[in-house]
């Protein structure tokens, strides 16, 4: 087997588009292992949680929620990423169409943000992701 290899990179800036939520349980831990991944080797990771990823953002919710039975709660998975470094942006506009109020907002969550701040992350990053 070879070894494994690192490519020589100079830091990045990548942006995570999180759109899954409770729904598709099985699609909400790989973000927050990739994001923590990305941001020990030195880039610039942000989370942005829409449509039902916002969910994810509810208190209680990924409390109680893992990606398989048995394994890590997601909400673990999000405070390995924020321990990373990550940053999480949450929308703003999506909360009350999943009946979530500002106040039930888990304490991770760094910045309410808007669709224009979502462009404007995606514009400027080197890459960006979709889960």
């Amino acid at each position: 087997m070879a070894e494994p290899r690192y490519l020589e990179h100079e830091a990045k800036s990548v942006v995570i588009v999180m759109t899954s939520g409770p729904s598709t349980r099985h699609r909400c831990a790989t973000p927050f292992y990739m994001g923590a991944i990305l941001a020990s080797m030195d880039a610039e990771v942000r989370i942005f949680f829409t449509m039902e990823g916002v969910k994810l953002c509810q208190k209680g919710v990924a409390e109680h929620l893992t990606a398989i039975d048995g394994g890590k709660t997601i909400i673990e998975f999000m405070r390995d990423a924020k321990a990373a470094g990550v940053r999480f942006y949450l929308c703003r506009p999506a909360l009350p169409g999943y009946e979530m109020e500002v106040d039930s907002v888990i304490d991770e969550v760094d910045e309410l943000s808007s669709g224009g701040e979502l462009a404007d992350l995606i514009l400027s990053c080197d890459k960006a992701l979709f889960f």
